[in-house]
């Protein structure tokens, strides 16, 4: 597997909406875990007032994500994979709303 970054631009309305497609990205990854591996979202407050992601996950390809995702009905703006990670520190804390 492969890591990759998923932007997700304005994809929700609030932090609720985004918690509803969390849940069902979890769901729909339990069939899929050969294939992809959800490890981490950065939650993006966008200008607009709605809410975008970046996400990184592992998969065996781009594809696996976009399957992923339409199984989720998430949105893809864009797909990168990773070549290396510089861990400098660690995340902070999630923030509790």
């Amino acid at each position: 597997m492969e890591t990759y970054v998923i932007l997700r631009r304005h994809g929700w309305r609030s932090p609720e909406d985004l918690d509803l497609a969390a849940q069902r990205a979890l769901r729909a990854g339990e069939g899929m875990l050969d294939d992809v591996r959800w490890i981490r979202t950065y939650s993006l407050a966008e200008l607009d007032g709605t809410v975008g992601t970046i996400c990184v996950y592992q998969a065996t390809s781009p594809e696996a994500i976009r399957r992923h995702a339409a199984a989720a009905d998430l949105p893809v703006d864009e797909i990168v994979r990773v070549l290396d990670t510089a861990l400098v520190q660690l995340d902070p804390m999630p923030i509790s709303r």
